[in-house]
């Protein structure tokens, strides 16, 4: 945790930063954004908080205006493979990002404007680095505004920066972006006592009538903005208090997590009263109020500061909090100027080893003992999973031994009747052998993905090249043989069809790990379980009313496999599995197509 230069840290100098803060303090009455360029490579946008109202915050159906991601507009705001997209509509749910609905409805209207992608496009054009940036509500859309362009520019260089932004949705935008390694990209200042970074842990019903009467000062068009007997009222402290006790029941139920110890109170409690869904991503900058900074790139960590920042030291401070929670939102002029001169930072590079004691790293922020053991615990819970990871990573050469074994025996059976009828039929010991591979292979990915499905490992874990090619490869080699096994058993008579009921998620997974790395359509690289579908319309032999029925399922399957074929993802001797064989040969005629038409006779035609 040594000192070091704030702007070599961020890769960001301390200049832009203070400039990006100045553009957003400009009144703009009626502008969508503000466009200026800074030197001869950086360009910045800035978004103003415009005129705020209750429903600037909170809108939509959910108790903290949150809703649901547009995957259209956001693709990667989901888990890869907890995200099916053929899976019901709750479970999809569960692995899309919820964004707040009220600052989406307001960046969305802003991307309607042409001037904001065709100056975008401009400044690509140029070479320049784009800075979004923006104060309080404005900060929100910086954020959305950049989540766009990286899902559109993945290549261009960007910066996103906001001073007092509310958060704006849950865990799984955390997740999406430290995966897609975006989250090097956002930066957000937040002043210790600021209310608006925190105001969305408290639903709306809890706060309404307060923030109501509040809103005014925060809003720069309202002729009470900045009054200070608006600060000082009856009603501001109550916001405080209402938010803050809402804040201890989200921190208090994270950190139990974390410590893996289960608070039987706490999860009695969440029976009754909604937690919120809203939780920090990026890099947060913590204004301690004495030209220091603390900064944290750790979520948990940032979750759990944005309550124990929070605490009193005496009860003599209840008179001046209120006005505190609500003036720093409008100070970060003046202390960032202070601060990013004196230079004096702070870092979480190991928060596994937080002294419980005072230490002098995190005094000025006034945390507490249990404050302390909450970072420890974020700072080990990041470490855990690495451990985890590492766990897996020290079984690939084990991995790759193992398939190597089933690679040897699907050459063996090449020029035969090939490995997937050979399985089936397990007539030989190296089909039990390859069993034993099969069930080793499986054991190993299936803790895997048991770990994904709880977010136990690290979050990058699903976009990393050499664990996508290792799935995909195992995937290839090994759930043909599933599917032989599933079929040799006649396991669709109790779980019905493979494909719907019967597909292990150790091969859903890697295969949605290759499509979003690829930027494919969902199910558009099933190579792997076409077996299932052969299997499926290969009881339909014989009965020419039933096969013509599904003729659109019979061409789709030949145009399929010739085009997988003709890519080499797969191998061309799948046609001589005689149970493929067996399939097309009973086809009546004006249903066998090219490429398969051609292959079978040997022209090696490959028209698609």
């Amino acid at each position: 945790m040594a000192d070091e230069r704030l702007g070599e840290r961020l890769n960001i100098s301390e200049e832009l930063i203070l400039e990006s803060l100045s553009l957003n303090a400009q009144k703009s009455p009626g502008e969508l954004f503000l466009v200026k360029q800074y030197g001869p490579s950086d360009v910045v946008f800035s978004f103003p908080a415009g005129s705020l109202s209750v429903e600037s915050y909170y809108s939509g159906g959910g108790a903290f205006g949150e809703a649901k991601a547009d995957l259209k507009l956001f693709p990667s705001l989901r888990s890869i493979g907890n995200y099916d997209p053929a899976g019901k509509p709750e479970e999809k749910d569960l692995a899309t990002a919820t964004i707040n609905q009220a600052f989406l409805n307001k960046f969305k209207h802003v991307l309607e404007n042409p001037q904001l992608i065709a100056k975008v496009q401009e400044a690509i054009n140029l070479g320049m680095r784009i800075i979004f940036t923006g104060h309080s509500v404005g900060g929100a859309i910086a954020a959305l505004a950049t989540i766009w362009f990286l899902e559109n520019f993945p290549r261009e260089s960007v910066f996103c920066v906001t001073f007092g932004s509310p958060l704006i949705g849950d865990h799984l935008i955390s997740h999406a972006l430290r995966r897609e390694n975006w989250s090097q990209y956002f930066i957000n200042f937040v002043m210790r006592y600021d209310i608006v970074p925190r105001i969305l842990l408290a639903p709306l019903s809890s706060i309404h009538q307060e923030f109501e009467k509040i809103i005014p000062f925060f809003d720069p068009y309202s002729p009470n903005y900045a009054n200070q007997s608006i600060g000082s009222s009856p009603e501001a402290l109550q916001l405080f208090t209402n938010v803050m006790s809402n804040a201890s029941s989200v921190a208090s139920s994270a950190a139990s997590k974390l410590m893996g110890s289960p608070n039987l109170l706490l999860e009695t409690v969440a029976n009754f009263l909604e937690l919120s869904p809203y939780k920090p991503f990026g890099t947060y900058i913590f204004c301690t109020g004495n030209e220091k900074l603390v900064v944290l790139k750790n979520p948990e960590a940032v979750l759990q500061l944005l309550f124990f920042t929070c605490q009193l030291s005496n009860e003599g401070e209840w008179g001046t909090i209120a006005s505190k929670c609500l003036n720093q939102h409008l100070g970060y002029k003046k202390e960032l100027e202070d601060s990013l001169e004196m230079q004096s930072a702070t870092y979480d590079d190991h928060l596994e080893t937080v002294a419980l004691a005072s230490d002098g790293i995190f005094d000025d922020l006034g945390l507490s003992a249990r404050a302390r053991q909450c970072l420890r615990a974020a700072g080990v819970f990041e470490e855990q999973k690495q451990k985890n990871k590492g766990k897996f990573d020290s079984k690939k050469e084990e991995m790759k031994i193992e398939m190597k074994k089933l690679q040897d025996y699907r050459d063996y059976y090449e020029h035969n009747e090939g490995y997937y009828d050979a399985f089936k039929l397990q007539k030989n010991r190296n089909d039990f052998e390859a069993n034993v591979t099969r069930l080793v292979l499986a054991a190993i990915w299936d803790e895997i993905t048991e770990m994904l499905k709880k977010y136990d490992l690290p979050d990058e874990f699903e976009a990393i090249s050499e664990w996508v090619e290792l799935g995909t490869e195992f995937r290839h080699l090994v759930e043909p043989l599933d599917i032989a096994n599933f079929y040799r058993h006649a396991k669709g008579e109790d779980t019905g069809v493979y494909m719907k009921r019967g597909r292990p998620k150790r091969y859903k997974y890697t295969q949605r790990w290759l499509e979003h790395k690829l930027k494919l359509a969902a199910g558009s690289r099933g190579e792997s379980c076409f077996w299932a579908e052969l299997e499926e319309l290969h009881k339909l032999s014989g009965d020419l009313p039933a096969v013509n029925k599904e003729k659109e399922r019979v061409l789709n399957l030949q145009r399929q496999v010739g085009q997988w074929i003709e890519h080499k993802v797969l191998r061309e001797d799948v046609l001589k599995s005689s149970t493929f064989q067996q399939w097309w040969s009973k086809l009546p005629n004006d249903l066998k197509t090219n490429p398969i038409l051609g292959l079978m006779n040997g022209s090696g035609s490959m028209q698609v």
